[in-house]
């Protein structure tokens, strides 16, 4: 090796290796520091983490373990909980199959007014529930802007019903799978939609042929947690669909009524869907739960 090519090795060596060292010694550091947790900052992190686990130790500890499979096996827990399935599976369905194609809309398509409609979309995740129902009835009850029609051409009438718990439902978790999909739709390639219609593929085809299966995993997510979010609606359904057994009372308006008159039950039903919340986190927890 000549001497100008030791001196060039030579330079690369001392211009990359220190750097390299330096960046995993900061690495290193940076690992070492983010155990070293302030004081200020541990305390209120404890707190904060004993108001939320308290509540949760608290139903734990006062459940009445004794009598909970005679509390679970009564009449009227599978009555709620079968009801509750129903409605959050429905509910489900009706947000798949008008929300994917809303969240397209949103991600792959410019319009005038995009930003206000993405807003209006997401109003329900900000929105009282209560606020919601009333809502419900102002347009699709009997006298609503939308029911009377409704009830005079067809003899549709939705609220009170098990069809006003699973409208009750969808327009308070169909945002979740919205923005889930939303997001999904973003992070992927659109110049694989772009080759299939180039190779000519209609726009349809390729969103199904292409594009549903490439943000697949992003829809399953989003459909688990607007079926989480459905299954434990309680205001808008109370106000729009009422408290009818058998008909229209879900398992948290069961909760609710139980509280009243057999605190019990209502623990019992209360850890049913404690359970329920814990197995979709669980199922999520590779998309919602992992750090980077």
């Amino acid at each position: 090796m000549t001497a100008p090519d030791s001196s060039a090795a030579a330079a690369d060596l001392l211009k990359d290796g220190p750097r390299r060292d330096g960046a995993r010694d900061g690495r290193r550091t940076g690992r070492a520091s983010g155990r070293q947790v302030p004081l200020p900052l541990l305390l209120p992190a404890l707190v904060g983490l004993a108001f939320l686990l308290l509540p949760l130790a608290a139903l734990l500890v006062r459940a009445p373990w004794s009598t909970l499979p005679d509390q679970l096996t009564s009449a009227a827990v599978w009555q709620a909980l079968r009801l509750s399935l129903l409605c959050a599976t429905a509910a489900t369905a009706v947000s798949l199959v008008i929300g994917v194609p809303l969240a397209w809309l949103l991600a792959r398509t410019d319009f005038p007014g995009r930003g206000l409609v993405r807003a209006l979309v997401t109003l329900p995740l900000v929105l009282p529930p209560v606020v919601g129902g009333v809502a419900l009835l102002l347009a699709l009850g009997r006298n609503g802007v939308v029911g009377r029609w409704l009830d005079a051409w067809f003899g549709v009438t939705l609220p009170f019903t098990t069809a006003g718990v699973v409208l009750a439902e969808t327009f308070v978790a169909m945002p979740f799978l919205v923005i889930s999909v939303e997001g999904t739709l973003r992070a992927a390639d659109p110049r694989y939609e772009e080759a299939a219609t180039t190779l000519g593929a209609s726009r349809f085809t390729a969103f199904r042929r292409v594009t549903l299966p490439l943000v697949a995993p992003g829809i399953a997510a989003g459909a688990v947690l607007a079926w989480a979010r459905a299954l434990g609606e309680f205001g808008a359904t109370i106000t729009f669909a009422g408290n009818f057994p058998g008909r229209t009372q879900t398992m948290p308006l069961a909760v609710y009524l139980a509280l009243q008159n057999d605190p019990a039950a209502a623990i019992a039903l209360s850890l049913v869907l404690l359970t329920v919340s814990i197995a979709v986190l669980a199922g999520l927890r590779d998309r919602w739960m992992t750090t980077s």
